[in-house]
């Protein structure tokens, strides 16, 4: 079964989520992920949404997500996310 990523960022110092940016495809070309959706425009059709961009990524199961959650080399750039943004990240199953 799919699982998914999804990332709800607001920048708080876009330089360093820029750095993390810049260097996420080549780290994220090693798993086994597909990137749908990284738009920093989103359209609010329904309540509030104070947030600047969205990330969907899909996993062909819950384990290959964890792998690249949990690796290395994402790990390490992921400090320049965390530092360069305030995220919301979860883990969604897809339908059967």
């Amino acid at each position: 079964m799919s699982v998914y990523i999804i990332a709800q960022l607001k920048f708080t110092r876009r330089e360093l989520y820029d750095r993390y940016q810049s260097r996420f495809m080549d780290v994220f070309k090693k798993f086994k992920g597909k990137l749908l959706v990284a738009d920093a425009h989103p359209v609010v059709l329904e309540g509030e949404w104070p947030r600047d961009k969205v990330v969907i990524m899909e996993f062909p199961d819950e384990a290959a997500a964890q792998e690249f959650q949990t690796s290395p080399e994402y790990q390490e750039i992921s400090v320049d996310r965390k530092a360069g943004a305030d995220g919301i990240v979860l883990t969604v199953r897809g339908l059967r």
